[in-house]
């Protein structure tokens, strides 16, 4: 059976190169609108079996994996910045801080649904305001949940973590391949 990822960005599609699996990628095109009300939870997990859902109607016999990841403070999701000016203001906000990353995973097949929701807790040492100028001028937060890639140049910052380091990445491997194993 073939295996489908939903709508994956980059690094998501490296990590499960890297884990061994095959695939092919389809956009889902789903509305990722906040509803009201909705918790950071149950948004990510809503969005990630949503884009499953759109694939598997377009493909029934294939297994599709949806995924979708977001960075969250005092209950605010931080997704990705608008421009350079929000980038700042979340990473001002994530300095000195601890937040959480929540992904979900859905896998739809022919015959079941799955999902999973993996939370890493982030914690943050203070950004110096020269680095912080620094990483802005690469532009590299604007294509990032919570303004900053763990595994870039903003690892400097990130004291600790408990829990996952790959769903920091945006993918928690380990998890998606139990998943999919136990299928």
């Amino acid at each position: 059976m073939t295996l489908i990822l939903a709508s994956a960005s980059p690094r998501r599609r490296d990590l499960l190169i890297q884990a061994g699996l095959r695939f092919d990628v389809l956009p889902a095109h789903i509305d990722e609108t906040l509803h009201p009300g909705e918790s950071p939870i149950n948004y990510v997990q809503r969005l990630a079996l949503e884009k499953a859902q759109a694939i598997h109607a377009l493909h029934p016999n294939a297994i599709v994996l949806g995924a979708d990841t977001t960075v969250v403070l005092d209950n605010e999701i931080l997704n990705k910045p608008t421009d350079l000016a929000d980038a700042e203001r979340m990473l001002r906000a994530l300095s000195s801080r601890a937040h959480q990353v929540h992904t979900s995973i859905a896998i739809v097949t022919p015959t079941t649904q799955r999902t999973h929701i993996e939370t890493t807790n982030v914690f943050f040492s203070p950004i110096p305001p020269a680095d912080l100028a620094h990483y802005l001028a690469t532009g590299d937060s604007l294509d990032k949940a919570g303004a900053y890639g763990i595994q870039g140049y903003a690892a400097r910052w990130i004291r600790r973590i408990e829990g996952d380091f790959f769903n920091v990445v945006g993918l928690p491997i380990a998890a998606t391949i139990r998943l999919l194993t136990d299928l």
